[in-house]
């Protein structure tokens, strides 16, 4: 085992500092659920960072979930899809493994039961995130200081779009809902969002799919008089691994339900 301590410090006003992050790597075994071209990237890169995997479990070695080596891992991590991710999360839980997740689809049906499994009361752990890429956590900071600012100039109608590759199975993205909730939560003009709307008063989603597009959003706030555009565009998906590997390193000393503003504290 070893481990390394980095500081970063902002310079502020009245020379005060403040410690802006905190990061500690301890080398983890970590076991892969879903080994689709996003598990083999976050093994390339958990690997360099250290780390040893345990178990790689896919949908052809299910019964692996049993197996001692799985058992042992401090962290599992799991891209699958949103038909399997619940299933996958019980098997972790019934092995105390904590769980860091990418899988989106399932919220809506599932979600209050693993809010309760991750309570103080249940006693598991879960990070999941829409989305883990650093530079979609900023991005969504930027998305929500936005929204504060345009909830002051009701001239202008918001409309997000997001692209993805054609295998990905759901829409709208995970990050676009994401994103979606922060601008309703910021526009006292917006009740909600929807796709392929026309009423004023809900946010329009589009998506788009097209060849192995990793995953483009952007937010368009339109007017009479001119229009403001923030928009994040992955050149890769080594991003998102990187995030997620990541993730896994602050689950390994956290628990319950967490999320990427729980790491990131913009």
């Amino acid at each position: 085992m070893y481990g390394f301590c980095t500081f970063f410090f902002t310079y502020l006003p009245k020379n005060q500092y403040l410690c802006t992050q905190f990061l500690i790597r301890i080398k983890m075994k970590i076991a892969l659920i879903g080994y689709g071209k996003m598990g083999k990237m976050i093994e390339e890169i958990a690997r360099s960072r250290g780390h040893e995997i345990v178990s790689i479990i896919d949908i052809d070695n299910q019964e692996d979930f049993e197996s001692e080596a799985f058992a042992s891992a401090d962290v599992a991590i799991e891209f699958t899809s949103p038909t399997a991710a619940y299933g996958n999360y019980l098997k972790a839980f019934a092995k105390n493994v904590k769980v860091v997740s990418g899988s989106t689809g399932w919220m809506k049906e599932h979600g209050e039961d693993v809010r309760r499994m991750c309570s103080a009361e249940g006693g598991q752990t879960l990070f999941w995130a829409s989305n883990f890429s650093i530079g979609v956590a900023i991005f969504s900071a930027v998305n929500r200081y936005l929204a504060k600012i345009m909830n002051q100039f009701p001239q202008y109608d918001v409309e997000l779009e997001e692209t993805h590759h054609v295998h990905k199975l759901d829409h709208p993205s995970g990050t676009a809902i994401t994103l979606g909730e922060e601008i309703v939560a910021g526009l006292d003009r917006k009740s909600g969002w929807a796709e392929e709307t026309t009423d004023p008063t809900l946010l329009r989603i589009d998506h788009i799919r097209r060849g192995e597009v990793p995953g483009i959003h952007t937010i368009r706030y339109d007017s009479d008089a001119d229009c403001i555009t923030i928009t994040h565009d992955a050149h890769s998906r080594r991003g998102f691994a990187l995030g997620a590997v990541l993730a896994a390193e602050y689950t390994k000393e956290h628990s319950g339900l967490l999320t990427i503003n729980d790491m990131f504290n913009f």
